[in-house]
């Protein structure tokens, strides 16, 4: 089997990152494999060295007429037995061919962008009903949900990011985005004495969020990091990783701790509340509720025996549902039967 994964989103996202998780593991298992991107060359790089061969291609919209041309060539040229593409701007251009063309979804999209596809792999199984609902046959509506690969390597020493070796750390991999609900996480952190807050993502509310820490004096414990690509040493180093969402289809970070051994308290927006079983691999507090996540965080940062049997419990789930042997088996079961119906 051979496959040709389209990519036409941003550089820095939970999708983005998943994309370029599975090209590495499919690679690893031996699939061949061709990539489409944008011009990011820090992405080409790191697909390459999984020996995926990278065209890098603008994707600018609907007035962009050459992309749809190109990738055509592309697809004609390496001649993959399955082209499988990444969200809207990509999806809707895939070129027709012998090839089955896939779409992935990892949200509620707007269904006209799959028309070419003759079948849909999504992460939930929520936003597969949506597809079926939408009016797709569930004969080509297929779940597979995400995995995290554990990286080797250690802990980032707290010194690293100006945190004192005895402080308690909550963790936050998001997008600075209103979606994400960081500002509900600094007003709990407020009832959470002595404990630092890391934040590793970028976005359009940095400022704001920033300003909120400082106006509710809590600036001196709350660490804005950025963009950071060493999400293992991040997680192994926090005592607990926070998804405080307004709005998750899935929850790539509730999978992500899980798998390195990190208790999470979630928000039960749509994504985390379908994958965390309350107080058995995690704890769920009520979406926008700051008094309430706080009073699960003291909770779980004073009870080692509750974040012990929270640890086990996720990474029970994760053996079971979410390692990447079980995802990646998945997806080569399932492209492989869309090749072979021709």
């Amino acid at each position: 089997m051979r496959i040709l994964q389209v990519m036409a989103s941003g550089l820095h996202g939970g999708a983005e990152v998943f994309y370029e998780d599975l090209v590495q593991a499919l690679a690893r298992r031996g699939v061949a494999q061709a990539c489409v991107i944008r011009p990011y060359p820090q992405r080409a790089r790191l697909l390459e060295a999984a020996g995926c061969p990278v065209t890098m291609l603008t994707f600018g919209g609907p007035f962009d007429l050459a992309t749809p041309f190109k990738l055509a060539r592309v697809a004609k040229e390496a001649k993959p037995d399955v082209v499988l593409g990444w969200m809207n701007r990509a999806t809707r251009i895939l070129p027709k061919g012998p090839w089955a063309n896939v779409g992935r979804l990892g949200g509620y999209y707007d269904l006209k962008y799959y028309r070419r596809c003759r079948a849909l792999i999504c992460n939930t199984p929520d936003i597969a009903a949506y597809v079926i609902r939408e009016g797709r046959a569930s004969a080509d509506v297929h779940y597979i949900p995400n995995f995290c690969p554990v990286a080797p390597g250690e802990a980032l020493p707290r010194s690293a990011l100006d945190t004192p070796d005895g402080a308690k750390v909550l963790l936050i991999l998001a997008r600075l985005h209103e979606a994400k609900g960081i500002d509900v996480a600094l007003r709990a952190l407020v009832s959470v004495p002595d404990t630092y807050l890391w934040i590793a993502g970028e976005g359009p509310l940095e400022a704001d969020l920033k300003r909120l820490a400082a106006e509710l004096g809590i600036a001196a414990r709350v660490r804005f990091l950025g963009w950071r690509d060493d999400r293992s040493a991040l997680l192994r180093a926090a005592d607990a990783c926070l998804v405080p969402s307004r709005h998750e289809p899935f929850g790539n970070v509730v999978v992500n701790a899980w798998a390195h051994g990190i208790p999470v308290i979630a928000a039960a927006a749509q994504g985390p509340d379908f994958l965390i079983q309350h107080a058995s691999d995690g704890l769920k507090v009520p979406v926008d509720d700051a008094p309430a996540l706080a009073e699960a965080i003291n909770s779980l940062l004073t009870d080692a025996t509750l974040s012990a049997h929270l640890v086990a419990g996720g990474q029970k789930r994760t053996a079971a549902e979410f390692s990447e042997s079980a995802v990646v088996n998945r997806y080569r079961e399932v492209l492989e039967t869309l090749m072979r119906r021709g």
